[in-house]
């Protein structure tokens, strides 16, 4: 197989190497052939390897244009994770998520959940976009455990906007941290219901397991982490593009939200709204969307959203 890779707004040199000597560092860790002609890289080789040689080039381009440079240690570290075998972490065939953890696996259970999980697999960023009730985080914390636990990522990030429904932060008791936690609560919760508590603590002191507010992603670049933006509905457009542009190299995330329950005040200016328009087919991203027939709760709970759903189209009417 051979495959053309276009040096688009990068410096040859960085790349490359003086001489290219990072060219030459490289293609001791490869049987595919790599070749540099003018503005273009030309890789030959069985696909497997040329596959992951785009992916090294891309993330190496994505270094440069973020640290302004490459050292041989970053190459290094970029050609280790993009040679990583595909985890067996996951039994396609009975859309199994393995977690090795207080429950060895967790099926997905409708069809829009194996759509969902199947979606991740195969995505670098995924939206999971449905009503309560479907399973949007705690398939995407089983996910993230799952990846960990197989050592695809080192860590894992768990975020959500600390929006009000009702409440204002300001007059909720305590310090902060008191504050924004039930805002946060239902990330604990999933990760309990996955991990032993002892492990689950350490993995949190370590900084191994991280359950922020959002506010607190700016500014940070996120290289080899499983991240999680739950209830995106309630972010603005500014802050879903923050938060898009925080994941760096070998990272996934996962979006979810209910575009049905935006609580800020301007509803029209969403950032998960947006965001199906301004990504809409853009390669490696995918939107998946749920409705009632994935309630996996209580069955009344699906009898409640199309009671509303038929409610909210009878007042369009």
């Amino acid at each position: 197989m051979q495959k053309k890779f276009t040096l688009r707004d990068i410096d040859h040199l960085l790349l490359l190497g003086s001489r290219d000597s990072n060219l030459r560092f490289i293609q001791k860790y490869y049987q595919a052939k790599i070749i540099a002609r003018g503005d273009n890289l030309l890789f030959d080789g069985e696909a497997s390897e040329v596959k992951q040689l785009e992916k090294l080039f891309s993330e190496l381009a994505e270094l440069i244009h973020r640290n302004g440079g490459l050292t041989e240690s970053d190459i290094d570290a970029i050609i280790q994770l993009t040679r990583k075998k595909k985890t067996n972490l996951h039994n396609l065939r009975n859309d199994q998520i393995v977690i090795n953890g207080k429950k060895d696996s967790i099926p997905a259970k409708t069809e829009g959940q194996k759509s969902y999980y199947n979606a991740v697999i195969n995505n670098d960023i995924v939206f999971v976009i449905g009503p309560a009730g479907t399973g949007k985080t705690y398939l995407a914390v089983a996910l993230a455990v799952g990846y960990l636990n197989a050592h695809d990522v080192d860590r894992i990030v768990l975020t959500r906007p600390a929006v009000e429904a009702g409440e204002k932060l300001g007059y909720l008791p305590g310090d902060f941290r008191e504050k924004v936690d039930p805002y946060l609560r239902p990330l604990y919760d999933a990760l309990h219901d996955m991990l032993p508590a002892e492990k689950l603590r350490k993995m949190i002191v370590q900084d191994i397991i991280e359950i922020v507010p959002l506010a607190y992603m700016r500014g940070r670049t996120l290289n080899n982490a499983f991240v999680i933006l739950d209830e995106a509905q309630n972010t603005s457009e500014n802050q879903m593009k923050m938060f898009l542009t925080r994941l760096g190299v070998k990272s996934k995330a996962i979006i979810t939200g209910d575009i049905t329950q935006i609580d800020l005040p301007e509803k029209n200016r969403s950032g998960l709204t947006q965001i199906r328009h301004v990504l809409k087919g853009v390669n490696g991203i995918q939107f998946v969307y749920m409705d009632e027939r994935d309630v996996v709760r209580h069955r009344l709970v699906k009898d409640i959203i199309v009671a509303y759903d038929q409610y909210d189209q009878s007042q369009k009417d």
